[in-house]
């Protein structure tokens, strides 16, 4: 045991504080904690939704840093905090690379930082790319139960985009209780398509697999869609390929032109931050003038605020908020706490006498 304290824990002020100890948790902690409690992950997700929207978080506006001679390249900073019980404050730094893929590694990687509410002191250092897709995948699944509300359950899925993140949607899906007749997909890699295929078969999805060349077919035969591509700008633009109206998980954000947006019920995470950075629904709102297309957000869906008519394709287009990474990254703190299994760093800060 190495003795350091939950974050809730240290949360409660006291007369004298100290310094805390300093924790590196790489992945292979994080998966380990995350990996089969993908149930307990979405209820986090949907407690931080709810406490977002009652006014318990701080959460910034991303800052992106861009390269002028690597276009396609991006860091992004995503400070946040939580209050009440859950309180942490933290940052995390997310980077996407889409080169790295033909390099055969992945194109995104991150860490997070947890900061101690009572001294604003850092405790740890996260691997995050896992905690990223864990929160992002956590947030497709509740949204696509809540949006299904009052319709038929999808049984056909379709994934435009074969990477991590649909990697992970598609379990999270499964272990919170949805099953599928048949799986779709659609990547302009062939080999991608081809490697998440293998992984489906190997993981012993029931029912049919079908790699789409078209993505107009794989749209027109599934309920159930999920975007999670690296697109810059929309390249879906007919309106019609929805006519059957599925429900869609817009985890990408730039895979829709507002055409389709404006067909659709659409529902957010959070309208300020979704409506930016020439998202799907920010060029809908610079082409329309106005918000009015934006029904609520999931947290509204949730708490009964706002209903999703079923006779409407649904479409949930969640920027991905940093209270989110923050919840799920204490959480697994939290946990590697209780069982002494965080690797502390001994003496990572100096010079803690206030004179020297």
């Amino acid at each position: 045991m190495n003795g350091v304290q939950p974050l809730s824990e240290r949360a409660r002020p006291v007369e004298s504080v100290s310094v805390p100890p300093f924790a590196v948790v790489p992945g292979r902690q994080v998966k380990e904690v995350l990996d089969g409690r993908e149930p307990t992950v979405r209820d986090i997700v949907e407690s931080t939704y709810h406490l977002h929207a009652a006014g318990g978080t701080v959460n910034p506006a991303s800052t992106f840093l861009r390269f002028p001679d690597r276009s396609t390249a991006r860091i992004i900073a995503l400070p946040a905090s939580l209050a009440g019980d859950a309180r942490v404050d933290g940052l995390k730094w997310i980077s996407s690379f889409p080169g790295n893929i033909r390099s055969g590694i992945p194109r995104a990687s991150a860490v997070l930082i947890l900061n101690d509410p009572v001294t604003g002191y850092p405790v740890a250092c996260m691997e995050s790319s896992v905690i990223s897709a864990a929160r992002t995948a956590a947030s497709a699944a509740a949204a696509a139960d809540w949006l299904s509300r009052g319709r038929p359950r999808a049984t056909r899925v379709g994934f435009v985009g074969t990477g991590l993140i649909a990697r992970y949607i598609h379990t999270y899906l499964r272990r919170t209780g949805w099953s599928f007749t048949d799986t779709g997909l659609h990547d302009r890699s062939q080999e991608s398509a081809a490697g998440f295929r293998l992984y489906l078969e190997q993981s012993g999805v029931d029912g049919n697999i079908t790699v789409y060349t078209d993505p107009e077919q794989l749209v027109r035969t599934s309920d159930l869609l999920v975007f999670a591509t690296v697109a810059a700008t929309p390249h879906i633009t007919a309106s019609s390929w929805f006519d059957h109206h599925p429900v869609i998980l817009h985890v990408s954000l730039r895979d829709l032109a507002p055409a389709v947006l404006l067909s659709a019920t659409n529902i957010v995470d959070d309208p300020d931050h979704c409506l930016r950075a020439q998202t799907s629904p920010h060029l809908t709102e610079q082409l329309t003038g106005n918000r009015e297309f934006v029904r609520g957000t999931l947290a509204d869906v949730m708490a009964g605020r706002v209903s999703v008519p079923p006779d409407t394709t649904a479409i949930f287009s969640p920027f991905g908020l940093g209270v989110l990474d923050l919840a799920v990254g204490k959480y697994v703190y939290d946990r590697l706490a209780q069982t002494g299994e965080l690797a502390v760093v001994d003496d990572f800060f100096d010079e803690l006498g206030r004179y020297g």
